[in-house]
């Protein structure tokens, strides 16, 4: 079964077969695979590397210089197969509470239209409320059906839209969540 997980080593090749996903099938490729050190593609020293930036990106200290504020990203996994990513977002900037919100969320092409979407979102809630934050702000564009549906499936009460992305407010439950460490 799918479970939360701090990124890991342990899942290069899955993750690097995920970045070809994204290039190869024509999906938008996001930030977070835009991002990788073209290095950590092919040495697994420089993706370790690129392992310890994503956890260190929590704190303050280790937010990259281009970061608006500490994320917290966990990646959705099951076994060695990393289906997915989510990051919660510590706080908002006045550009987040328009059009980013607290949490943003990338299936891997393979894996779509499977509940991922969905089960992770719902995953990372009690995460996000473990991180003092009570009520989340989650934003999609007003064409992205699937992930309206995910959002709405979590809870998300629409409270407006602004520069073409819906905006929704989601509660967090109140349960400590468990994250696997792994290494």
């Amino acid at each position: 079964m799918p479970e939360l997980i701090d990124p890991t080593v342990r899942l290069r090749t899955s993750f690097l077969a995920a970045v070809a996903e994204f290039h190869e099938l024509g999906h938008p490729v996001p930030w977070f695979v835009t991002d990788v050190d073209p290095a950590a593609l092919t040495d697994p020293t420089a993706f370790a590397g690129y392992v310890a930036r994503v956890l260190a990106e929590r704190t303050e200290a280790g937010m990259r210089p281009d970061a608006a504020v500490p994320m917290t990203t966990l990646w959705w996994a099951e076994g060695d197969r990393l289906l997915g990513r989510i990051a919660i977002r510590r706080r908002l900037t006045p550009r987040l509470r328009r059009v980013g919100g607290h949490i943003g969320y990338d299936v891997r092409p393979g894996a779509r239209r499977r509940g991922h979407a969905t089960a992770m979102l719902a995953a990372a809630l009690p995460v996000a409320a473990a991180l003092g934050i009570t009520e989340v702000l989650l934003t999609c564009d007003e064409s992205n059906t699937a992930s309206r549906l995910v959002i709405e499936a979590n809870g998300g009460r629409l409270v407006g839209v602004e520069e073409g992305r819906l905006r929704y407010l989601a509660p967090t439950p109140a349960q400590l969540p468990e994250i696997r460490k792994t290494g």
